[in-house]
């Protein structure tokens, strides 16, 4: 009979190899390869041995299915992301950095949920029983049917799931996870792995909708194998900074409903509350028009949301100029520089540059180009644009604009909030909003050109 053969895994990253090393040759970590069985392996050294399986019903395209039920929470923000509400059977991760506010979402969601009548289980991995009372208390929860546990044991867990049988399950972590059918310590990438898909096949297998909480990496990515990511049917961030108040809920994957939708909270001393118009809320402190300042259009899932993008440019004192940026993708601040200078004529060399996203916002949207590319101009040529001006658009690397979508969902939202002007690339047809004049511009070295008077003779 062959016999199966061990594996090694990196606790990193997930990669596998044949023999151990010190240091992973995927992820360059060091001590972090550990031995584990193959998963699945069979008696006749294959993966699923010479046992024979069952027929598996089939059906066509064509098959109707009554539409997926869903339930309600009664928090606006979190339906919105998870697409309308609730999916029995669905499994969720929700991952965020360490003191950011999922548990806070989580609890508050629960005790939402048990208030309308769902039978939802709350189990901690990581605080007592009556520490999770204790923030209850302090968010006015304590009245709510929730049902509450500390484990980490798996099968206890699914066990005592399976006698209640609850419509809801939030499991808090599934890094504290403990199964006894893997050797290795809670946290691993082997534990992870096999909490999660008992928990997911669980979850289909009984009707359970089940919510997952994952730590997070340095990098930002949910810690553990990416497998698990693909397990679930959503998988959420919560996202913000520690300076401010505001918190950003944002779908990254959704079977049932949108990817890449937001809902916005604030954190205040009774928890996490709803923010039913970002908009208004990022741009709440902004005040009198100054060189570097500019407002964004943006559109994160189907909601439009307005930002401000806060520019610095300043001679450097060192060899090497910094470019530092907080809430946009540092790789697309450079080509923005690059494109200036080579197609406008706009040099940015000896020159520090910080950009940031005023709010604690994360945008990654490429029609910011044309807003990042303006407020950079704005801060370096010391010129402020009109307070009631909003800017968005794509920026190629030939320096043309190119158009992007929602054109007239950006505009609307801009009026509501008293915007008059907005600069926009050309192309496509132009819709026509009430009380916002729309000008079009061709390319970026117009814009420069015609809005900050910039270009090739431009002075350091």
């Amino acid at each position: 009979m062959a016999k199966s053969k061990t594996q090694f895994t990196c606790t990193a990253c997930g990669a596998t190899s044949s023999k151990w090393s010190g240091r992973c040759e995927a992820c360059g970590e060091w001590n972090t390869i550990v031995e584990e069985a193959p998963f699945g392996a069979g008696p006749a050294g294959s993966s699923l041995g010479s046992a024979k399986g069952r027929t598996i019903e089939l059906s066509d395209l064509s098959t109707e299915d009554r539409p997926t039920p869903r339930t309600v929470s009664g928090v606006k923000e979190l339906d919105r992301v998870l697409g309308g509400g609730l999916v029995p059977a669905s499994a969720i991760l929700v991952g965020g950095d360490p003191g950011i506010g999922k548990s806070t979402l989580l609890l508050q969601a629960a005790a939402r949920f048990a208030r309308q009548g769902v039978k939802t289980i709350y189990v901690s991995g990581e605080e007592a029983a009556a520490q999770v009372r204790m923030r209850a208390q302090r968010l006015g929860l304590t009245q709510s049917p929730v049902m509450l546990a500390a484990e980490t044991n798996l099968r206890d867990i699914l066990t005592t799931l399976e006698a209640e049988r609850p419509q809801l399950a939030i499991i808090d972590s599934i890094q504290t996870m403990w199964s006894d059918t893997v050797t290795s310590a809670p946290g691993s990438v082997s534990q992870v792995r096999a909490a999660a898909h008992e928990l997911t096949a669980f979850a289909k297998r009984k009707g359970i909708a089940i919510i997952l909480v994952g730590h997070v990496t340095k990098e930002g990515q949910i810690a553990g194998p990416r497998v698990v990511e693909h397990m679930v049917d959503t998988v959420l961030y919560f996202e913000g900074e520690r300076g401010h108040q505001f918190r950003v809920l944002r779908a990254v994957k959704n079977r049932f409903g949108p990817a890449d939708e937001i809902g916005v909270f604030e954190m205040t001393g009774r928890g996490l509350a709803e923010v039913g118009n970002p908009s208004a809320l990022f741009l709440s402190d902004r005040g009198k028009p100054s060189p570097g300042s500019v407002v964004f259009a943006g559109i994160e899932g189907t909601r439009p949301v307005l930002v401000e993008f806060q520019a610095l440019v300043a001679p450097s004192p060192n060899p090497q100029a910094r470019r530092t940026v907080v809430g946009w993708d540092s790789g697309r601040l450079a080509m923005i520089l690059a494109v200036l200078e080579s197609r406008c004529g706009v040099p940015f060399a000896g020159l520090d540059v910080y950009l940031n996203v005023a709010g604690g916002m994360k945008v990654s949207e490429p029609a910011a180009d044309l807003a990042v590319a303006a407020a950079l101009v704005s801060a370096r040529e010391d010129a402020a644009l009109p307070a009631d001006t909003v800017i968005f658009g794509e920026i190629s690397l030939s320096g043309a604009l190119r158009a992007v979508a929602q054109t007239e969902n950006r505009l609307k939202e801009a009026q509501k909030l008293g915007f008059t002007t907005a600069i926009a690339p050309k192309g496509g047809k132009a819709p026509t909003v009430d009380g916002i004049a729309l000008n079009r511009v061709g390319d970026l070295a117009s814009f420069v050109g015609d809005v900050f008077g910039a270009g090739g003779d431009a002075n350091n």
